[in-house]
């Protein structure tokens, strides 16, 4: 069979790129005329098509000004990994005094339904890189951005915590399925 046959076959199978790229690479050679090699091609090129969104996201150094620029922002840098991540991330995005991207750090994983996150290891990330704030982010595996008490809490603590040693939480986003599904702290009035 053609190349596009062969395409067309996986399209229909997984019924969207989304889905295909969700998929093992054990999964993918498990497909008639498909090998590891080819498998390996299809999964880094899902892998480059992320990594191109992010490099034009981080392109653009703006200031994180309001709730939008964040959401925006988690979005394009972001939203690629997590909104079909299986399990639950937390991420923290460090800004330098002017709220421009330092960089993102992954700070903990999760089950299905919950992250772990412990307020000092942002402190000392944001120490290690002389940030002056924070973004929060995290995923919910079940598409569902509405965020738990267990997610307020932590946030709480998070956020007094940063506060005792002057670094400001601008937000905490919960990413959810979509580019659109984004659930922002800061725009909901729900950070202390």
């Amino acid at each position: 069979m053609n190349a596009e046959e062969l395409a067309g076959r996986i399209l229909s199978r997984y019924g969207s790129l989304r889905a295909l790229d969700g998929v093992s690479v054990a999964e993918l050679c498990r497909i008639e005329g498909i090998g590891k090699a080819k498998a390996a091609q299809l999964k880094a090129a899902f892998e480059l098509g992320k990594r191109l969104q992010r490099e034009d996201a981080a392109k653009a150094n703006k200031s994180i000004r309001m709730a939008q620029d964040a959401v925006d922002y988690v979005a394009e840098r972001l939203g690629p990994y997590l909104r079909d991540a299986r399990k639950e991330f937390f991420y923290i995005i460090l800004l330098d005094v002017k709220n421009k991207p330092l960089r993102e750090i992954e700070i903990g994983k999760g089950s299905v339904q919950a992250s772990i996150v412990d307020p000092k290891e942002i402190i000392r990330e944001a120490s290690l890189h002389s940030a002056s704030g924070v973004i929060l982010i995290h995923n919910h595996p079940s598409g569902v951005t509405e965020p738990s008490g267990e997610d307020v809490r932590i946030t709480r603590a998070i956020c007094q915590s940063c506060e005792l040693v002057g670094v400001r939480v601008l937000d905490h986003i919960i990413v959810g399925k979509n580019r659109e599904d984004y659930f922002s702290f800061s725009r909901s009035g729900l950070l202390p």
